[in-house]
C-alpha cells in the first residue's frame, strides 16, 4: 500500500491544522444512559492500578440497545501524563442478553471518541452519540460484553489530557484488568476497539500492553478513523499556518492547547490569546463538544485567531503526547478508513498503515468508499466481526502488509 508524500502533503495544506486533530465535528444526537452517579469521596490512599472502587447498576431504561444489564464502575489507575500519581478513572461495563457462557462473555474493550474535556461530557453518565450506540448495541446483540473507560479527567478531577495517548492506554487497560479480576462472567481475552480519539487509544493500548499489563490477554485491536501525525505531516501543518474562515475545527484545536496546558505549566491559554476571545474560548473547559462547537461557529472564530507565537510553540508539545509509543504492535489490528474522511484524511490514515507495516505490525486495512469520518465506523463492523472472531478464536488474520 504506497503513495505519493506530495500528494498527502498537498491534501494536508489544503486543511486547517485543527482539521486534523482526529475528532470528528460530525454531529449526532445524545442519547442519555444513566443517571449521573453522587460523587465518589476523595480518596487518599489508592490501592494498586486496575482495581474496581465501586460499582453502581444502570437503570433498565437507560441501558444501550442489546444490553442485558450493565453497571457504571469507578476504578484505580495512574496518571498517563506523568505516569507515577494515582487517580481514578470512571466508565462502564455493559452485558448481552442470555446466560453467559461457561468460560464467560467475550469482552470488548471501547475507546470512545471526542466528547469535550470537562467532567459533564462523561460518556459513560452523560450519554453516548447515536453512531457510537449503534456502534456498541452491534456488539451486544451478538453476545459481546463491553467495558468502556471515560478516560482520565472525564467524570473525575483535573482536565482531560485531549488525545494524549498514555492517559488513553493506561485507562483501558486498568479498566480491563478492574472488570476481570471483578467478580464478573468474562474471558480472560480482550480485544480494543476505538473511532477516532478512541483509535488513538486503541493504538496506544497495543503498545503500552506488553510493558504495563502483560498479563492481559489482548488478542487484537480495531481502529476506525486513525490519527497520525509523523513529522511530514507536522512540518505540513506547521508551514499551512492559520486560515482565516470561520471553520468548526477550531473547537478542536483549542483542545490540544488545553493539553499543552496541561503538559507545559508556563503556558496559559487565556494569556495566549486575545482577550476578546476568551469569553468564547473560556467555554473550552465547560462545554461539551457540540455545544462549544456552536459556540465558536456562532462566534466566527478562525485558525488564524488562535495561531499566535505562544500558541506556534506549544503545538509540537501536544502533538508529542499525541505520539504512539510503538508502530510494531504487540498485537494483529484492523484498520477501517473511511474514502472521504474530511477529518481524518484517507492519506493521513493510509500512511500510517504504511508505517505501522514497516515497523513490522500485523495490519488488516479496509478501504470504504463514499464513507466519511462517521461512516467507516459503521460499514466497518461487518469486516470487525470477521476480524474478532478469528482473533478470539486464537487465529491470525493474513493481513494486508505483505
Amino acid at each position: 500500500m504506497t503513495f505519493h508524500k506530495l500528494s498527502f502533503v498537498s491534501t494536508c495544506l489544503g486543511l486547517l491544522l485543527i482539521a486534523c486533530s482526529g475528532a470528528s465535528t460530525e454531529r449526532d444526537t445524545s442519547t442519555k444512559e444513566a443517571p449521573v452517579p453522587a460523587p465518589a469521596e476523595v480518596v487518599t490512599s489508592v490501592p494498586e492500578t486496575g482495581q474496581l472502587l465501586s460499582q453502581t447498576d444502570i437503570e433498565t431504561a437507560d441501558l444501550i440497545r442489546g444490553a442485558q444489564s450493565g453497571v457504571l464502575i469507578r476504578y484505580t489507575s495512574l496518571d498517563g501524563l506523568d505516569g507515577v500519581t494515582p487517580i481514578e478513572v470512571t466508565g462502564a461495563l455493559y452485558f448481552p442478553a442470555g446466560e453467559a457462557p461457561e468460560e464467560g462473555w467475550p469482552l470488548i474493550a471501547w475507546s470512545h471518541g471526542t466528547v469535550g474535556i470537562a467532567d459533564a461530557c462523561a460518556p459513560s453518565t452523560a450519554g453516548r452519540s447515536e453512531r457510537d450506540l449503534t456502534y456498541l448495541s452491534y456488539w451486544l446483540e451478538r453476545g459481546y460484553a463491553i467495558v468502556a473507560s471515560d478516560y482520565q479527567g472525564l467524570g473525575t478531577p483535573e482536565i482531560h489530557p485531549y488525545m494524549a495517548t498514555r492517559p488513553m492506554a493506561y485507562n483501558t487497560l486498568d479498566g480491563i484488568r478492574a472488570v476481570q479480576e471483578a467478580d464478573f462472567p468474562l474471558t480472560d481475552a480482550v480485544v480494543v476497539t476505538g473511532q477516532s480519539q478512541g483509535a488513538s487509544a486503541a493504538i496506544a493500548t497495543a503498545g503500552f500492553a506488553p510493558d504495563y499489563a502483560p498479563e492481559i490477554d489482548l488478542r487484537a485491536i480495531s481502529a476506525t478513523g486513525v490519527p497520525y501525525f509523523p513529522p511530514l505531516i507536522q512540518a505540513a501543518l506547521a508551514a499551512q499556518g492559520g486560515g482565516d474562515e470561520p471553520d468548526p475545527n477550531v473547537a478542536l484545536g483549542l483542545y490540544m492547547l488545553t493539553l499543552g496546558e496541561l503538559i507545559d505549566p508556563s503556558f496559559v491559554l487565556k494569556d495566549a490569546v486575545d482577550e476578546d476571545l476568551w469569553p468564547v474560548i473560556s467555554q473550552v473547559y465547560e462545554k461539551c463538544v457540540f455545544d462549544f462547537v456552536d459556540d465558536v461557529v456562532a462566534a466566527g472564530l478562525t485558525s488564524s485567531q488562535i495561531t499566535t507565537p505562544e500558541t506556534q510553540r506549544i503545538f509540537p508539545i501536544a502533538f508529542s503526547a499525541m505520539e504512539y509509543p510503538s508502530l510494531e504492535l504487540s498485537v494483529p489490528a484492523f484498520v477501517g478508513m473511511g474514502e472521504v474522511d474530511t477529518i481524518t484524511p484517507l492519506t493521513m490514515q493510509k500512511l500510517f498503515v504504511q508505517a505501522a507495516c514497516e515497523a513490522g505490525s500485523n495490519i488488516e486495512a479496509r478501504e470504504y468508499a463514499g464513507a466519511g469520518h462517521n461512516g467507516g465506523l459503521l460499514q466497518s463492523m461487518p469486516d470487525v466481526e470477521v476480524f474478532i472472531e478469528m482473533a478470539f478464536q486464537g487465529e491470525t488474520p493474513e493481513g494486508s502488509c505483505q
